[in-house]
């Protein structure tokens, strides 16, 4: 092979490469979306409207209820890259701006204590960059407000959550354990229109003037029927897993 060919041969690679890496590094974030994720429906504040009529039904019961508020309160949900290609997609933050949530705390014990949080998915914020800034480096690659806007519209879309059609993710409380500060409370998660319990450790403070409720879980995509993102046979793709940290506070 003379020079003059192996200078071609070099430029080519050069030149697949570099388009291959702006495909990889677009596709999460830039991929047009099979579909839009719909407006919140007008009758959305119905479902709200149930649970504080449930919580007030407790509340005349006797014990304490407290109503979560969202201004003092921080939901993040982390979702991981994958595949072999992974260092050219980004891990993504995920935050719930807005939600609805109650605790009822009788005056018995904690372990009769209930809880209720949902959040609408197409109400999510994506890779706020004050979130992504004290992460470290696997959420240091900044990620551009139309790049998170269109991974927002992926992550929504019929290929991967489908939040038209399955707006809420709920979390309920189905049994509490242990005693302050430390708690183990047995919840069922809905998320695309499934439910499956875990359990999760919880850390409570504040009572019984207020309350602060702190603790992660993580939850498998595909335990709730949602196929996570991949493309090019994998080689970039999202993982599995995702992890929810929350810290919910209100009084």
């Amino acid at each position: 092979m003379n020079s003059q060919t192996s200078a071609i041969r070099t430029q080519l690679v050069a030149a697949f490469l570099g388009t291959l890496a702006v495909v990889l590094l677009s596709t999460c974030s830039t991929a047009p979306p099979s579909s839009q994720p719909s407006a919140p429906a007008p009758g959305a504040s119905q479902e709200t409207a149930g649970l504080e009529k449930i919580y007030a039904d407790l509340g005349k019961a006797g014990g304490k209820v407290y109503a979560l508020n969202p201004k003092s309160s921080a939901i993040r949900i982390y979702v991981f890259r994958a595949g072999a290609s992974a260092r050219f997609g980004h891990n993504h933050v995920l935050s719930a701006p807005d939600f609805t949530g109650f605790v009822y705390v009788p005056d018995s014990a904690l372990s009769g204590a209930r809880f209720d949080l949902e959040f609408r998915l197409d109400q999510l914020e994506v890779d706020n960059p004050a979130y992504r800034s004290n992460l470290g480096q696997a959420f240091s690659t900044p990620v551009a407000q139309d790049a998170a806007q269109a991974t927002r519209e992926n992550m929504l879309g019929e290929n991967n959550l489908q939040a038209a059609r399955f707006p809420w993710a709920r979390i309920h409380s189905v049994q509490v354990a242990g005693e302050a500060p430390k708690l183990a409370a047995r919840v069922q998660v809905e998320l695309h229109g499934q439910t499956r319990e875990m359990d999760v450790p919880l850390t409570v403070e504040g009572l019984p003037q207020s309350i602060s409720v702190s603790g992660s879980l993580v939850l498998r995509q595909s335990d709730f029927g949602v196929r996570t993102y991949s493309i090019l046979g994998g080689a970039l793709a999202v993982q599995d897993e995702i992890v929810i940290d929350f810290k919910l506070a209100g009084g």
